[in-house]
């Protein structure tokens, strides 16, 4: 059940990494400061449940 919960954080991690180049290209701040944050969330996200469950996750 939790292999499902690291591959939607990494996928939205890498959304959002896709959105903050698009967006700082395009020089459209708020875009890009949203998109930022979202890349920092799930980021960290993504890295906490990779270190605490790990990959793939164990019981």
């Amino acid at each position: 059940m939790k292999y499902g919960l690291v591959v939607i954080f990494v996928l939205v991690t890498l959304l959002s990494v896709y959105s903050s180049y698009k967006t700082l290209k395009e020089k459209n701040m708020l875009g890009a400061s949203l998109s930022v944050a979202t890349l920092v969330v799930f980021g960290w996200f993504t890295i906490m449940t990779i270190i605490k469950n790990g990959y793939p996750p164990t019981h």
